[in-house]
């Protein structure tokens, strides 16, 4: 029986796919290694302390965009200069924080607020996401208004996505920035069932260090969470992220 012409043109992309993988797999991992080994020196040059690179996606595949974590201490200031030089290291893409900061391809910030935040910071003029004290479970009201930001957020997908928890000033520091947190996540996955790619989603939290402005620290109000809506840029392609480019 003769071979379908179709036939032969799946199985040539097959074996070209396969090829390129095998071509590039074996330059991946001491490319990446050595990003590290340069990242590492880089952070502890600019003060960075604690703060590691992680130049691996998700699934775990080798990249050359980092994402940077352990630098929740540090200041704006300090962070900008860890974050610029990782960046500056031959051969790494674009550099961000793993609480959602920007990209640090210059000491300037480069959120872009898009029409979503105007939409869902109307919606949480006169209405917040609560929880029962002293816990993360969410009032019955909240899931409904959850429901309003996942629909505000719908047409800006592809966009990172901030959820921030806050605290009131009552308990100590260290449970307020646990509670504050866990709040993130509980609202974070909320949205994940209502649709909302989590890749998209970061979720963190700041205690009771940022008070509502004319508010009391103590202030039950300041129990709440907040969103920034943040234009992200396209990575460009590397050898490492695309098998067989050179």
């Amino acid at each position: 029986m003769p071979i379908r012409p179709s036939l032969v043109i799946l199985a040539g992309a097959i074996l070209t796919g396969a090829s390129a993988y095998l071509l590039a797999e074996p330059m991946a991992p001491g490319f990446i290694e050595g990003l590290e080994t340069k990242s590492a020196a880089a952070i502890e040059q600019a003060g960075g302390g604690k703060v590691t690179a992680r130049f691996a996606t998700e699934s775990g595949l080798p990249t050359r965009h980092p994402i940077l974590s352990g630098g929740e201490t540090l200041n704006d200031s300090t962070r900008a200069d860890v974050a610029q030089a990782v960046y500056a290291v031959p051969g790494v893409g674009g550099v961000r924080w793993s609480d959602g900061s920007s990209r640090a391809e210059s000491r300037e910030q480069v959120y872009q607020p898009l029409h979503c935040q105007e939409d869902v910071e109307g919606l949480l003029r006169s209405r917040s996401i609560r929880f029962e004290e002293a816990s993360t479970a969410l009032l019955p009201a909240s899931q409904v208004l959850i429901d309003e930001v996942a629909e505000a957020l719908r047409p800006c997908l592809g966009s990172l996505i901030a959820v921030t928890g806050h605290t009131d000033q009552q308990g100590s520091d260290e449970v307020n920035l646990a509670l504050s947190v866990e709040r993130a996540e509980v609202v974070r996955e909320a949205l994940v069932r209502r649709g909302i790619p989590r890749d998209g989603l970061r979720a963190t939290g700041v205690g009771s260090r940022q008070p509502v402005e004319g508010l009391t620290p103590s202030d039950p109000a300041n129990r709440r969470i907040e969103f920034s809506v943040i234009r992200t840029e396209p990575v460009r392609p590397t050898p490492v992220d695309t098998p067989g480019a050179r």
